[in-house]
């Protein structure tokens, strides 16, 4: 039934309202940047920001009473558009409210108020979990495995790749989330949950993970799985050099899918290195492009890809490398039919919200809208933890 504020089983009898909203984890965004200032840009609008590319390193210097020519050097850009739209309207009918105030009152709209928060952050959540570990650099780990079965040594490796990325490692923002089930992985292993040995009864007391190999651990409801492209028999179509991002293949059979964004990809004469794959494709031959540095070891002629198995994308980053604009949407001049409108913090992860409020004929209605997009800048500083 549309447009109605459904009551179940609660009688015109004064009582204490106990129900308490069930609010999932939410490590991305407590890991990102956010943009809340963003008014200047229209819903699909987009937003540039530049990417400097490493200069000419000259080995030789010859003097002379002529003036060497500066090396070129190019600046590019990355871009995001203003694209996603979270919307819930909760009514309020005359009469709906005066059967709430005679039983729950205020604290049932206050529940409303929180489950539509509740809705908008798990969809901003989910979405950050995607668009994150589409934009990773490279991955480690087992696909199809959760880690941590018995040791956290594979977070040294998660560290290395952010490391040898040039990802800032001492400022404190460095961020690894996991899934809840990588959490229980954790939680179980001894020398952490022994106060003793891990130096705090935290974990053992309160369940609290704390920092591990200088990043901060957090769990989220919205950490993605991937399931894999089908395609087969991909071959390197030519020689692709250090630090190479667009990568020309050929001898594909693409099983409909073929190369999916967000696979993760090796060659025969890389094993060290998992890669992420940024741009896929569904044809026979032709390119895929690979996240920032590209490859960290050339590649020859007629060397295999493989694509690796599904898996479920727990991530390590740098703050800076990822952004998540948020705004209410714009008003013509002079305002909306609204006849109020509040700022409302969600007390879990600090965003913000505007309500408005309209009222109708009998009724009344809280709209929470907001216009959300993530954006990985620097996915030299992402790495994905394969589980």
């Amino acid at each position: 039934m549309s447009n109605t504020l459904t009551l179940t089983a609660l009688t015109e009898n004064i009582f204490r309202a106990k129900d308490i909203i069930a609010r999932e984890p939410t490590g991305f965004i407590q890991s990102v940047l956010v943009n809340s200032g963003s008014e200047g840009v229209s819903i699909n609008g987009t937003v540039l920001s530049h990417v400097t590319a490493e200069p000419t390193l000259n080995t030789s210097y010859t003097p002379a009473m002529t003036i060497p020519a500066a090396d070129d050097q190019t600046v590019t850009t990355e871009s995001m558009t203003i694209g996603q739209v979270a919307n819930v309207r909760v009514p309020l009918t005359g009469e709906a409210l005066r059967q709430l105030g005679n039983t729950a009152g205020q604290k049932v709209i206050d529940d409303m108020m929180v489950q539509a928060i509740r809705k908008i952050v798990n969809t901003i959540e989910a979405h950050c979990g995607t668009v994150i570990y589409k934009g990773s650099s490279r991955a480690v780990g087992t696909a199809g495995t959760t880690p941590f079965a018995s040791t956290i040594a594979i977070l040294a490796d998660l560290r290395q790749i952010l490391e040898d990325n040039g990802a800032p490692m001492r400022d404190g923002e460095l961020s690894t989330i996991i899934s809840t089930s990588a959490g229980t992985k954790l939680r179980q292993i001894a020398n952490l949950y022994k106060a003793n040995e891990a130096g705090s009864d935290a974990l053992l007391r309160r369940g609290e993970l704390l920092n591990l190999m200088g990043m901060s651990i957090k769990a989220s409801a919205g950490v993605q799985s991937h399931t894999k492209g089908a395609g087969t028999g991909y071959d390197f179509s030519g020689s692709e050099a250090i630090g190479q991002t667009t990568l020309s293949f050929e001898g594909g059979t693409v099983n409909t899918t073929g190369i999916k964004a967000g696979d993760v990809i090796a060659m025969d004469t890389d094993t060290a290195n998992k890669y992420v794959v940024k741009t896929g494709s569904t044809a026979t031959s032709g390119d895929i492009v690979i996240n920032n540095p590209g490859l960290r070891v050339a590649g020859t002629t007629s060397s295999e890809i493989t694509i690796g198995d599904s898996y479920t994308a727990n991530l390590g980053f740098h703050r800076s490398a990822v952004e998540l604009v948020m705004r209410p949407p714009a008003m013509p001049y002079g305002g909306d039919s609204a006849s109020d409108r509040m700022t409302i913090v969600d007390d879990v992860t600090g965003l913000v919200f505007e309500v408005a409020l309209y009222k109708g004929y009998g009724m009344n209605m809280l709209d929470f809208t907001c216009l959300y997009q993530a954006k990985v800048w620097k996915s030299d500083f992402v790495a994905t933890l394969l589980g």
